[in-house]
């Protein structure tokens, strides 16, 4: 197992998609905010193009966060797949190279919720992941990136395999090794396994309530959670990326139930946890942590995280930096920089 990154001075704050909140996700303009407000890492998803390179969308189907449905010149790029046995219909990076997805604006992925980003669509367009890393790089304090390889069993089946163009781009940039800046995070087992093989990096295997990784048919991500799945998994991963009910669930009224007791079994056996994904509007947050009456008005996020880190978590996967850079500083003061800091050897 790759050693851990040192231990941090509070918990560590990931900017899920950037800052997701405010500006349209997975865009150079939402991770240079969720920088400029204190996020320890930014996380992109990423996904391949048809000439190999690693960019960042939430799905490798895009028509609900681009406006590729809306160009007449890629329409007849529209087909249906099975990824993961499931059957999606629309556009894919797979079948674009990055010169046409360059060509391509981002939009808001969740509107009705955030209608205040739509203001923003068309101002950015798909990053790739060096240029992520490169901003990153370029940040006034340390700040990490924390990428997560989507789908990559499809994609290796396709012959664009994920894992090394990954690791060739943090080589690029100087951050092989450097273990202090970056996580690398999956659903799948088999690529974190290989990856282990290749990079001393700190892995992550992700977690979610349901179903199970789609390169182990007939696991499920409960079995996972046994004392022995548990096990198994601190062979070859350092971290749990896990969904936030794991940690504390959510009684038949929405209202916040106590620890599972999660935290300790992990940390038991050298594993950290970071939870996912904590949003600001009340329709994701547990009911006392609401205000007001509108699906989409902002409630106490804060609190709701204070709640997480009562239980112990590692670091947390938040849409808004504000509310998760103030909980995780109550914990403790954070380890300040003026610049960069060389990954640790």
């Amino acid at each position: 197992m790759a050693a851990p990154p040192p231990p941090a001075a509070a918990p560590l704050v990931i900017a899920h998609r950037g800052a997701s909140a405010d500006v349209p996700e997975h865009t150079l303009a939402a991770y240079a905010l969720a920088i400029a407000q204190g996020a320890d890492f930014i996380e992109p998803d990423l996904v391949m193009t048809r000439d190999g390179v690693l960019v960042a969308r939430h799905e490798n189907e895009i028509s609900g966060t681009t406006d590729v449905a809306d160009r007449p010149e890629f329409a007849h790029r529209r087909r249906t797949q099975t990824i993961d046995g499931t059957d999606v219909t629309g556009w894919f990076t797979e079948d674009f190279t990055l010169a046409e997805l360059r060509r391509l604006r981002a939009t808001e992925r969740i509107p009705k919720l955030r209608p205040q980003n739509r203001q923003k669509e068309g101002d950015e367009g798909i990053p790739t992941f060096d240029q992520i890393v490169k901003l990153a790089k370029a940040a006034p304090r340390p700040v990490g990136v924390y990428p997560e390889t989507k789908h990559p069993g499809h994609f290796a089946r396709i012959g664009l395999p994920m894992e090394a163009a990954l690791l060739r781009v943090l080589a690029d940039n100087g951050w092989a090794d450097a273990t202090n800046r970056v996580f690398i995070q999956s659903f799948e087992v088999n690529n974190l396994k290989a990856l282990r093989q290749k990079t001393r990096l700190p892995l992550v295997q992700l977690i979610a309530a349901d179903g199970g990784p789609a390169d182990v048919p007939g696991q499920s991500y409960q079995d996972m959670l046994t004392p022995q799945g548990l096990a198994a998994i601190a062979t070859y991963a350092d971290a749990l990326g896990v969904e936030k009910s794991l940690v504390r669930p959510r009684r038949k009224d929405g209202s916040l139930d106590q620890p599972t007791g999660l935290v300790d079994a992990a940390h038991r056996l050298g594993l950290k946890v970071h939870a996912w994904t904590f949003r600001p509007e009340n329709v994701f947050l547990p009911v006392e942590f609401r205000r007001g009456n509108r699906p989409e008005e902002r409630g106490d996020a804060e609190g709701e995280i204070r709640a997480f880190l009562a239980a112990g978590i590692d670091g947390l996967f938040s849409d808004s930096v504000p509310p998760a850079r103030t909980a995780a500083d109550r914990m403790g003061p954070r380890l300040q920089a003026s610049t960069p800091q060389p990954p640790a050897d």
